[in-house]
């Protein structure tokens, strides 16, 4: 089979979550997305941007993992979760999606000012990478005839 590649920019984003929502993903307990609050808030946020997460004929791609962000909190700090100069773990969600490269960066400013917007942090941590090549729809024609042979 053969496929199409794209140049895209890639979206990850860190998003804190509850010790039982944590639990509750990695034994695969995918009704874990729409009960977490903000994990929902995330992904329509995502799902509300056409521009995110497009692979051809699949829209609103995302992967997703979990993991665990450390943190000491500096004076000046307001956190919401720990406390000026103590170390802090926190049970992260993350997200990562996908966008053309030839979007234009007003269009990249609305979608980050959103989920800056949402974000339950003080400073989000959002990474947002590209270009690089991903794979898309293959081109139906070339489907076409490599069956007709």
């Amino acid at each position: 089979m053969k496929i199409e590649m794209k140049s895209v920019r890639k979206l990850r984003v860190h998003w804190p979550i509850a010790p039982e929502t944590f639990s509750r993903l990695a034994t695969g307990d995918v009704e874990a997305f729409t009960d977490e609050t903000g994990i929902a808030a995330l992904l329509q946020a995502l799902s509300d941007s056409p521009d995110l997460g497009d692979f051809g004929n699949y829209r609103h791609v995302f992967e997703s993992g979990l993991g665990f962000e450390g943190f000491t909190c500096a004076e000046g700090a307001n956190p919401t979760l720990g406390q000026v100069g103590q170390r802090t773990i926190s049970p992260t969600f993350v997200c990562t999606t996908y966008f053309d490269a030839a979007l234009d960066d007003a269009a990249v400013e609305r979608f980050l000012q959103h989920i800056v917007e949402i974000h339950p942090w003080e400073v989000p941590v959002i990474e947002l990478a590209g270009p690089i090549s991903v794979s898309s729809t293959a081109l139906p024609a070339v489907l076409e005839c490599e069956a007709a042979s």
